[in-house]
């Protein structure tokens, strides 16, 4: 069975970053782009982050992250998921993210990195090319 209605997409900042107009910006572009996005707002653990995904039933969760925790808290996610036995949600994020350190997050499960200059456009896009994907084949 197949899964119907508009795009469900978490957007969440974790961790102690203060600064969020860049998730704003993806959380109105995914909105204005036909998706439910549900913002979480600052300072949330992955824990609450992973809770919030699961009780909205979203179907992706978009991370951003400014403070160099990136490696921690993307993965922590990740875990969470597993853990809760909810792996179908896809999780991708943006932000400060040296890109020595995309390749090992893809590796743990992050579906996709977005680094700066990266177009609200080329997000929105990726959101509807690969979230739901299996579900759709």
């Amino acid at each position: 069975m197949g899964v119907t209605g508009p795009i469900r997409v978490v957007v969440a900042k974790p961790g102690l970053d203060g600064h969020d107009r860049g998730a704003k910006v993806i959380a109105r572009a995914l909105r204005d782009a036909g998706m439910e996005v549900i913002y979480t707002g600052l300072h949330q653990t992955p824990e609450q982050i992973v809770d919030t995904a699961i009780q909205e039933d979203a179907d992706a969760i978009g991370l951003s992250i400014l403070s160099g925790a990136h490696n921690t808290l993307f993965v922590k996610v990740i875990e969470l998921l597993k853990q809760r036995d909810a792996e179908d949600i896809k999780v991708f994020g943006g932000g400060i993210i040296p890109e020595a350190d995309i390749a090992p997050l893809k590796a743990q499960g992050v579906a996709e990195i977005f680094t700066p200059g990266a177009t609200t456009h080329s997000i929105v896009e990726w959101v509807n090319t690969h979230v739901r994907q299996a579900a759709q084949a």
